[in-house]
């Protein structure tokens, strides 16, 4: 194959270019096939492969290397098994199925034979976990996708858009020409692997008994009831805590589950993953256990037994039946009395661990609620009670004074490494990047932040096939102002990135509120 172009992505992956999809494929097999220790992620897109590394046991040149070798290779010289082929029955009884047919010049029947006829490949994902990009050699048709995309496509439609074909996990909103539906288990986050449609699996669909709409009126029907629009809530043998108010958002976090990006499923998470394993430190705790991310304050909760907890991150009150206790140290937490962290000064992020974390259900091997893809236990609620877990290893450490304070959230300071589509962009506003004070907006949160400041004028118009993203990617949409993605951020994306914040910084960023002035700086 045609050696890629190989393009920094941060400190710790690289984006490698090829010219077709058809290529993205062939580079993803054989990366895969030669797959080293160290490589955290392959994450196959339109026209690119992202490979994120641990630059602790793979360097990037090394990364760089590996890529460009595994490109070059004679193809019959690596014995590779061929990929798995899947069989995803289907119902062709999708609400576009007349339109889509009568718009490429077929009768239903004919679109439907053609669609079950085709031998498919997943080339990559993204959307959603367990979202399927798929294409074929036997499938020419382009299908332009809806005008204007449907607030709710349910679980298990099968739908056309571009070149693709593909089917969704879950309800959600979409612009897919829907054809059909399958009552495929798509997505199972507690499967050895989750998603069913994995990149570079074969895909036939085999038709069940035909129910052929013609009308292309009425919505599709699942062939299996839908996917809940949130987890089920956390259940939990034996309480330790009840939970009297959230704040303003709550929810369950650990240090996320990085590794299935090529999945559709983002690294997710502690927003703040130094403060939540301070915490856990406090009260002896494994640093993997799971703890509360409480945004903003206003958390009420009582201990329904004698707990240990701290909270590290946001600086504001923290109170056991209305006395003040410190933040940073270990506290006793007597059954039966309410904590209470009152609305935050400092920051915006604190993390409540209790001696032990906390039990909840695992998605993909974690305990972290992704906010965007559903993932993992709902935010909590008023009335939900959560049980300890088993990852106490230590004692509580003696109390001491160490050098704990509030978050600066007046201005942060983030390091930045490049980022593959610097050249997008004219020298201007690439020196306007590390010049310029930017400001948070209000539109904040666990997805991704977006910042105020001047436009980043690109040298490039048009728009960019979908590539992989990591948490930190530096996003410049068409409005011209960046945005950073955060650890729920989507895993691919079609906005240029100008340049990714480093993982020692990016931690930072989760302290940030709207007005919070940012400076970039050049990673060192």
């Amino acid at each position: 194959m045609v050696t890629p172009t190989l393009h920094p992505f941060g400190e710790a992956a690289v984006l490698a270019e090829v010219g077709s999809l058809e290529a993205v494929l062939d580079l993803h097999r054989r990366l895969t096939a030669s797959r080293p220790p160290g490589v955290v992620d392959v994450v196959p897109a339109a026209r690119t492969v992202l490979v994120r590394v641990d630059p602790r046991v793979l360097t990037v040149g090394a990364a760089r290397a590996w890529i460009s070798a595994a490109a070059e290779a004679e193809r019959g010289t690596d014995a590779v098994a061929p990929p798995p082929e899947v069989e995803v029955p289907i119902r062709y009884d999708g609400a576009d199925l007349a339109g889509v047919a009568a718009a490429i010049g077929l009768s239903p029947e004919q679109l439907a034979a053609r669609h079950a006829d085709a031998l498919w490949n997943v080339a990559f994902t993204g959307f959603a976990p367990g979202f399927g990009y798929l294409v074929s050699e036997d499938w020419p048709f382009d299908v332009p996708r809806l005008a204007t995309p449907r607030a709710r496509v349910p679980a298990g439609a099968v739908g056309l858009a571009a070149e693709f074909s593909g089917a969704y996990p879950r309800e959600t909103p979409g612009g897919w020409q829907l054809i059909g539906t399958t009552s495929a288990t798509l997505f199972d986050p507690d499967a050895a692997q989750p998603a069913l449609l994995s990149p570079g699996a074969r895909v036939r669909f085999r038709r069940m008994r035909e129910q052929l709409s013609t009308a292309g009126s009425a919505a599709p029907q699942p062939a299996v009831p839908p996917q809940p629009a949130v987890p089920p809530r956390p259940t939990a043998a034996t309480p330790a805590v009840r939970i009297v108010e959230p704040g303003l958002r709550a929810t369950v976090q650990d240090q996320g589950r990085p590794g299935h990006a090529s999945e559709g499923v983002s690294p997710s998470g502690a927003a703040d993953r130094a403060a939540l394993r301070t915490a856990l430190r406090l009260v002896g705790t494994d640093e993997g256990a799971a703890g509360i991310e409480v945004t903003m304050g206003g958390l009420r909760a009582v201990a329904l037994t004698d707990l240990w907890f701290a909270v590290a991150g946001a600086w504001g009150p923290i109170r056991i039946d209305g006395r003040d206790v410190d933040p940073y140290a270990a506290q006793r937490w007597p059954a039966g009395a309410e904590l209470h962290l009152d609305l935050f000064a400092r920051g915006v992020r604190a993390y409540v661990a209790i001696r032990g974390g906390l039990e909840a259900p695992r998605a993909v091997g974690s305990r972290s609620t992704d906010t965007l893809a559903g993932l993992g236990p709902a935010p909590l609620r008023t009335g939900d009670e959560l049980a300890l877990a088993t990852d106490a290893v230590a004692p509580v450490p003696p109390a001491d004074v160490l050098p704990w304070g509030p978050p600066d959230d007046d201005v942060i300071e983030v390091e930045v490494a490049p980022g593959p589509r610097a050249d997008w962009f004219d020298e201007a506003s690439r020196t306007a990047l590390f010049t310029t004070v930017w400001s948070v907006s209000g539109d904040a949160d666990r997805v991704g932040i977006r910042l105020d400041g001047p436009v980043l004028q690109r040298t490039r118009p048009g728009e960019l096939p979908s590539e992989g993203m990591l948490p930190g990617a530096i996003q410049v949409p068409p409005s011209g102002r960046p945005v950073i993605l955060g650890p729920d951020g989507p895993v691919t994306g079609g906005y240029p990135v100008v340049a990714v914040v480093t993982d020692a910084t990016r931690d930072r960023l989760a302290q940030a509120r709207p007005g919070t002035r940012v400076r970039f700086r050049h990673a060192r």
